[in-house]
């Protein structure tokens, strides 16, 4: 088991954890990171936080180790994540968009999301696609234009 880092924390620093229990507006992350690190500076054992807050050790560990290693933003605020790269460019998203404003196929009614990542493809708009990444895109536009 691996020694747990002292947390000792200044008055400002609990002011500030305080006032974040106190006000609204906050992620509920940030919210419990605060009320881990205020207990674990008073003296409660991890078991004690994962009941009354009902988190994991794990969570108590990291909140713990980037406090101590970077202070209290640091434990507070996650980094932010890079996320997936993009499947499309912008151009391939509108040549995809045009495509689906135009008449289907012969011998369709009309396009399905199937039948856009097979044309896609075909005509060199990209490599591959599945029908899924059409979805998500037409869906994502037909949401910005307020439809």
């Amino acid at each position: 088991m691996s020694k747990k880092a002292k947390i000792r924390l200044w008055s400002a620093q609990r002011l500030k954890l305080l006032r974040i229990l106190q006000k609204g507006k906050r992620s509920a992350r940030e919210i419990l990171r605060a009320h881990i690190l205020l207990k674990t500076a008073i003296g409660w054992t991890d078991q004690q936080i994962v009941d009354a807050f009902y988190t994991s050790h794990d969570t108590i560990q990291r909140t713990r180790a980037r406090f101590v290693a970077a202070g209290l933003e640091a434990a507070l605020h996650e980094q932010p994540r890079p996320g997936a790269p993009l499947k499309l460019t912008t151009q391939q998203e509108t040549l995809l968009v045009a495509l689906a404003c135009s008449k289907p196929p012969a011998g369709h009614r009309r396009w399905t999301v199937r039948l856009l990542a097979e044309r896609a493809v075909k005509l060199e708009i990209v490599e591959e696609l599945a029908p899924e990444t059409v979805r998500q895109i037409l869906k994502r536009i037909k949401s910005s234009r307020g439809n």
